[in-house]
């Protein structure tokens, strides 16, 4: 991946949702674990996105130079869908994806990507980038020809976290949601001193 290539792109304000970022994962057992996020593009974005057509018509292009031979085949899978539609397998997108453009950029567990705050500070703490928030993401696109499928693919850069939001799928309740205020210890005078002692 390098920056200022045709085919890498960094997004403008960008809602992130399955947000694996500091551990590595694999959606299906016996995959292989990657670092990954999805990214909800709004479609008012319409700059970012001009962006991202650019860049995959510039990774086919590539491909055609390099992994595909001199051929770009006829139909090109990108990995760009449209939350208002449905997914590959024909079931609806979330809520959350109405309104935008939806895709998974990942990399592997060897390049861990570079999560930061808006000021640009490292983020050490899972907990504060969740699917819910938003961020900037930068991405990389490429063209692939694995196994007898070609299609272009997205590689995950560096995350900024700009801001917060509600968190998709639910949280895990806090201590104090979970178990109530904490309680005062209940007391008792120790009969020989006459000092209140908790029991």
């Amino acid at each position: 991946m390098s920056y200022g290539d045709a085919t890498n792109v960094t997004t403008g304000e960008v809602r992130l949702s399955f947000v694996h970022l500091f551990k590595p994962y694999a959606f299906q057992p016996g995959q292989e674990e990657k670092f990954s996020t999805t990214i909800l593009l709004p479609k008012s974005d319409a700059a970012t996105k001009q962006r991202i057509d650019a860049a995959i018509d510039a990774a086919k292009q590539k491909g055609a130079r390099g992994c595909w031979n001199g051929v770009t085949p006829p139909v090109v899978p990108t990995p760009i869908w449209d939350g208002d539609g449905v997914k590959q397998d024909g079931t609806e997108f979330g809520p959350e994806c109405k309104g935008h453009w939806v895709f998974t950029a990942r990399s592997s567990a060897d390049y861990p990507p570079e999560v930061v705050d808006r000021n640009s500070n490292p983020i050490l703490s899972a907990s504060d980038v969740y699917s819910g928030c938003y961020g900037r993401v930068n991405v990389e696109f490429y063209a692939y020809n694995f196994n007898g499928k070609k299609g272009v693919g997205c590689t995950l850069g560096p995350v900024q976290k700009l801001r917060d939001g509600e968190a998709l799928g639910g949280a895990a309740p806090t201590a104090a949601q979970a178990f109530g205020a904490p309680q005062n210890p209940q007391t008792r005078v120790d009969p020989i001193t006459g000092e209140v002692v908790p029991f």
